[in-house]
């Protein structure tokens, strides 16, 4: 219990922090400059041209509804963090927007803002959260809609947006820039992410494989196969687990396994290149 406060603790000051440079990169660079980087924020970027309201205010305004139906969708405990880091977020991109830009270059501000919007959204995964809005409104797309990628997805909706902002702003310019800024955010993600990979292959050998796949299953949402095994020492019968995460998952899958069996044998290893559902598409990657 102990540790588990700690790890808690560390998670809501790495999402604080986050917040901080997810809201730098908004309202010293993309925001001032016109500059509406697809998302909620953007949404929320293009809502305060329009009525005036501080874009942090809009971007937790905005989000309720949808926090909401995530509570609705996957329960209270998936949603907390993701309420507190919308939270922060919200108020930090408030309290930053009281301060001039840092550059009015819309290319530097979109190269910059992208990176670091980028940087806030990878630390804040990392700790099991999200930032809300899309994040939650594609997960429920993708229940029903599995064919449908969720890179594809956040695509659509970032060039629906980007194109309002162009519409909304009367600038084609600005359109672009705004678009470029996805694009290296998205870009930036991969890597603070996945580094120079893009997920773990994990092997788990315990003497409860029922127990551990299903919370695979349902809390991480990531496909298992079970393996035969038998212990060469011992002699006795045993299934291996054999799942593949994406990397910012697995600290989750780790600490699924301890839960329940603080007595098996875990294997974690890089896996640079994947193809199939919800990873690369081996056709299209190709050509």
């Amino acid at each position: 219990m102990k540790k588990r406060g700690l790890r808690t603790i560390k998670h809501l000051i790495l999402i604080a922090a986050a917040s901080v440079i997810y809201a730098a990169g908004v309202s010293l660079f993309l925001d001032p400059n016109n500059l509406a980087p697809g998302g909620v924020t953007g949404v929320a970027v293009i809502l305060n041209r329009l009525s005036g309201i501080e874009t942090g205010t809009l971007y937790f305004l905005l989000n309720v509804p949808i926090v909401l139906l995530g509570i609705w969708k996957f329960g209270w405990r998936f949603i907390m963090k993701t309420a507190y880091a919308i939270f922060m977020t919200s108020a930090f991109t408030n309290l930053l927007s009281g301060y001039d830009a840092l550059t009015d270059d819309p290319l530097l501000a979109s190269l910059a803002g992208g990176v670091l919007m980028a940087c806030g959204v990878g630390m804040i995964f990392k700790t099991g959260a999200t930032t809300g809005g899309m994040d939650i409104i594609i997960k429920i797309i993708r229940q029903k809609y599995r064919h449908l990628k969720t890179g594809f997805l956040f695509q659509c909706t970032d060039i629906i947006i980007v194109g309002i902002s162009g519409l909304i702003f009367r600038d084609l310019n600005i359109a672009l820039y705004a678009l470029l800024a996805v694009l290296i955010c998205g870009r930036t993600l991969d890597y603070v992410l996945y580094g120079n990979d893009e997920a773990r292959m994990i092997y788990i050998i315990t003497g409860r494989p029922e127990a551990i796949g299903q919370k695979l299953l349902q809390d991480v949402e990531v496909g298992v196969t079970y393996f035969q095994g038998k212990g060469g020492w011992t002699g006795e019968e045993k299934q291996v687990i054999f799942c593949i995460v994406r990397k910012q998952l697995s600290p989750q899958v780790e600490e699924i396994t301890k839960q329940e069996d603080p007595a098996a044998f875990m294997i974690i290893t890089s896996a640079s290149e994947i193809y199939g559902e919800g990873y690369k598409d081996f056709f299209a990657d190709r050509l």
